[in-house]
């Protein structure tokens, strides 16, 4: 599903059309865009309420929020990376499988 940004707004309370195109132009939230203008879905909105989050629960200067983001969205990077190797592994036959987790349990060891 996505939303205008009127709908965006209307979904998160907190934030005001503003923000959001400040945000937009900032590139803090980067959303399609259509023939009527940008468009936003749920990982748009995600971001939103983490930035609405850090400017006004946390009170996180505009010059930090980059830095902020860019580490978030280097830990989803390697979470998305972790999930497929992890299905990578579990397509290998058990005997491998196996192999794999015993160096994985050799090397983790201090």
């Amino acid at each position: 599903m996505t939303y205008d940004e009127r709908s965006v707004v209307a979904r998160v309370e907190r934030l005001t059309m503003r923000e959001l195109r400040s945000w937009v132009r900032e590139g803090w939230v980067r959303p399609a865009q259509g023939e009527d203008g940008p468009f936003f879905d749920e990982l748009d909105i995600a971001r939103v309420r983490l930035l609405c989050d850090l400017r006004k629960d946390m009170a996180i200067s505009g010059d930090t929020i980059p830095m902020i983001l860019s580490l978030i969205d280097r830990l989803h990077k390697s979470q998305r990376e972790l999930r497929m190797l992890r299905q990578a592994i579990d397509e290998q036959p058990e005997d491998l499988r196996l192999e794999v987790l015993e160096r994985y349990a050799r090397i983790r060891k201090p």
